[in-house]
This record gives structure tokens, C-alpha cells and sequence, in this order.
């Protein structure tokens, strides 16, 4: 019995070692990433002007670094606080700890190299080599053309520097190791030419990160295989949820049915100049779309979008877009 207990004892000392040293090389050895590239982007009027488009109705990158008023339809950005971050994220959303966009205005961003950005952007890692939770989409981003990246730096560089500080992300255990792991070097590519609409659609709904909404969640990541069907919850402040349409060619369960000037329609009404977000109280139906960000996408744009999304495949998934506190 004693040698049974002593060899219990050598073999939880054996798995206790094991597991601290697993753990001080995923803490010093990850995230791997290359170096920042020594960069110096000209902050020229077309670049600022792509770039502009690109953070608030591509990329939205406003989405997050802006305080939305959500006591309007859709959450549009607070006049004054573009860029300034503060949104935060925490376990009332499912998530493994607490996170805040950060200040991506000059105030913010002041510390950081163009090469470091176009890092930051694309692999998730910071310039004090930490790896952020993927929050902000960079494994999306990391598959875009350098030439827009550089555009939204340019832009982001122009805005107005607001003051403004948040906390470090507290990241609960043992998702804190497992995000060191996460980020890759970006396997860029060259942005299609515009007159191939599907393939141009295909990039400019990765730039959107579309999948990350409208895909199933679990687990921490969204369920492969099931892109674009839908079922993502979202739950607000007042206990209401809404979930993610889905967006699949199915006739029943997703927009097979629709043409495409349906699917402009959606969109440019909330561009059109005489459209005011109405109201929203606690409980009523809302919307974490940023619809009036999308809104001013090109047509040109949604386009391409639509003959891209007429290419996936089907997938029957019934959705309940809403639910009110209670329910």
C-alpha cells in the first residue's frame, strides 16, 4: 500500500511539474509572430479617404472604438467619440474574462510604430508582444490587402486625439495561456479586381468578418461548416437577446429568396439623408448590426456582396432573431 501511495505521490508531483513548466514555455515562447516591419505610411488624402471608408463600413472598426448609443436602433456612434474606445466586453456576454476596446485615436496610438500597427492589425499581437482575445477580428483582417490596411493606419492617424484610458483585459484561466497561442503571421493577399464581383464580394465579406456574427457559437470559436447560417446570440444590458439572422442561400430559413435590390434596400436605407434611428427602449427590439455604419457602404460594394453570397451553399437554419427580457 505505502509503494502504491508513493508512486500516486511521484506521479501528481510528475503531472504538477509537467503542467507549471507547459506553462512557463506557453508564457515566455508564444505568441509567435514575426517582427514589425519597418514601416512609414504616408498620410496622403486618398489614403485617409480609403481608409475612412474602410474602418466605419467595412471593417467597421468604429463598431467597437466608438461609444454606440444604444438607446438608439442599431447603436450608432456617439457624435465626438470615434475612436476613443471604451466598449466593454465581459462574462454577461459569454466571454472567458473582461476586455475593453481601446483609444485607437493619436492619444492612444501614440507609442506605436506604422510597423507595429500593421502588426497589431493583422496578427492580434500588441507592441509589448501580448496577444490579444480576437475580439477585434485580426484573423480576418490578416487576410486582406496590405494597401487597405495601410489606408485604415492612415486614417486612424488623421482622426482627432481624444483622451481617454482603459484597462489591460483580464482574461480568466486557462484561456489566458491558450490565447498566447493563438495569432499567426497573416497570409495576406492582393485585393480583387472589383469587376470580378464574387471574388471581390468573398474579400469584402472577410474585411466585414460576416461569418463571425452569422455563424454558430460554441466553445469559443464559431462552428465550422455552419458559416453564415446564423444563430450567434448577443445578449444586452436589459436581458432581451438577439441572434443572427441567417444569411445562406436557404429559401425558408435564410435570404435565398431575395434579389438584390432587396439586399441594397436593406442596407441604403439607412444612408438615405432623411433617416433618423428611432428610439429604443430597455426590452424593446434592437439590433447589434451597425446598421448605419453598413449603410453607407458603396453599391458598388454591396453588390459584389450579394453575388458572393449567392454562391454559399444552403443550410437550413431556423432563427429566432429576438427575444425579450423574460421570454
Amino acid at each position: 500500500m505505502k509503494k502504491l501511495l508513493k508512486i500516486f505521490t511521484y506521479l501528481i508531483s510528475f503531472i504538477l511539474i509537467a503542467a507549471i513548466a507547459g506553462a512557463i514555455y506557453v508564457s515566455t515562447a508564444f505568441p509567435k509572430v514575426s517582427e514589425p516591419e519597418d514601416l512609414k505610411i504616408e498620410l496622403t488624402a486618398d489614403r485617409i479617404e480609403r481608409g475612412a471608408y474602410l474602418a466605419n463600413h467595412v471593417t467597421v472598426c468604429m463598431d467597437c472604438h466608438s461609444t454606440r448609443d444604444f438607446s438608439k436602433f442599431s447603436g450608432p456612434p456617439t457624435p465626438g467619440t470615434i475612436g476613443k474606445g471604451g466598449d466593454r466586453f465581459d462574462h454577461s456576454m459569454g466571454l472567458p474574462g473582461v476586455f475593453y476596446a481601446k483609444n485607437i485615436t493619436p492619444f492612444g496610438i501614440s507609442d506605436y510604430t506604422d510597423g507595429e500597427l500593421y502588426r497589431l492589425i493583422t496578427t492580434g499581437v500588441t507592441n509589448e508582444g501580448r496577444a490579444m482575445f480576437p475580439l477585434m477580428p485580426y484573423m480576418y483582417y490578416g487576410k486582406m490587402d496590405p494597401e487597405d490596411i495601410y489606408d485604415i493606419i492612415a486614417y486612424i492617424r488623421s482622426l482627432p486625439s481624444i483622451e481617454s484610458e482603459f484597462p489591460d483585459a483580464e482574461i480568466d484561466f486557462p484561456v489566458n495561456l491558450i490565447l498566447k497561442t493563438m495569432p499567426h503571421d497573416p497570409t495576406m493577399q492582393t485585393k480583387p479586381d472589383p469587376s470580378d464581383q464574387v471574388a471581390y464580394g468573398a474579400y469584402l465579406v472577410n474585411a466585414a468578418s460576416c461569418a463571425e456574427c452569422h455563424t454558430p457559437f460554441e466553445a469559443g470559436a464559431i462552428v465550422a461548416g455552419k458559416e453564415f447560417s446564423g444563430g450567434r446570440s448577443f445578449p444586452f444590458p436589459d436581458g432581451s437577446v438577439v441572434t443572427a439572422p441567417n444569411i445562406t442561400q436557404d429559401l425558408e430559413t435564410g435570404i435565398g429568396n431575395w434579389t438584390e435590390e432587396m439586399f441594397l434596400a436593406r442596407f441604403t436605407q439607412y444612408a438615405d439623408s432623411g433617416y433618423v434611428a428611432p428610439n429604443v427602449k430597455p426590452g424593446e427590439f434592437n439590433s447589434i448590426m451597425p446598421w448605419t455604419m453598413y449603410g453607407g457602404m458603396k453599391e458598388s460594394d454591396l453588390k459584389a456582396i450579394y453575388a458572393y453570397l449567392k454562391t454559399v451553399e444552403p443550410i437550413s437554419n431556423q432563427v429566432i432573431k429576438f427575444t425579450s427580457p423574460g421570454d
